[in-house]
């Protein structure tokens, strides 16, 4: 292919220069020698056929690499993006878990506090009663046994005074019969 490619370039070079030497050497006027000008563009083919079959194919291939390197590498920045607003949203929404349970707990606190204080005054209360209603009962008893031994004295001395006032006069019955008066009297 190439072969052809350069024959068929060399006849036509040949041909022009023929057509030049006719015409009075256009190229020899500008001051250039066909000769080298052919063998310059006849090394420029040849390089330009050499580059495209061996080194175009290497260099487009790193250059295709590179490409899908950096389509990759895109893909994974958006993936990672994705995944860093995914995470920001979880992380919102255990925050906002995080601090609606941070309330309820504090909620939960007050009123079992609150409830706690409720308990202790009650038995506190209750206690109280329990001491003050046991008192009245101790007074009570003590008021009843202090009534009995001052009734008991009371009868001992209103028969002492009896004894004495009747003095030998009345007997024992008319004795339990004035106590008897004199006891019904104070009570009232």
């Amino acid at each position: 292919m190439i072969h052809t490619v350069l024959t068929q370039f060399a006849e036509a070079a040949t041909h022009g220069a023929e057509t030049e030497a006719a015409s009075g050497g256009v190229f020899s006027a500008l001051g250039i020698d066909w000769q080298m000008l052919l063998f310059q563009v006849i090394g420029f083919v040849v390089l330009v056929l050499i580059m495209g079959k061996f080194v175009y194919p290497i260099l487009m291939k790193a250059v295709d690499a590179r490409q899908e390197n950096i389509e990759e590498g895109a893909k994974v920045a958006a993936e990672a993006e994705k995944k860093a607003v995914e995470a920001e949203a979880n992380i919102e929404k255990l925050l906002k878990k995080a601090r609606s349970e941070a309330s309820d707990i504090v909620s939960t606190a007050k009123a079992e506090a609150t409830q706690m204080v409720e308990k202790a005054e009650t038995n506190a209360k209750t206690r109280s009663e329990r001491i003050v209603a046991e008192a009245h009962e101790e007074i009570a008893k003590d008021v009843l046994a202090a009534r009995k031994a001052l009734e008991k004295d009371t009868l001992s001395l209103v028969k002492q005074a009896a004894g004495l006032a009747v003095a030998g006069v009345a007997d024992s019955q008319l004795d339990a019969a004035v106590v008897k008066k004199a006891v019904a009297e104070a009570k009232k």
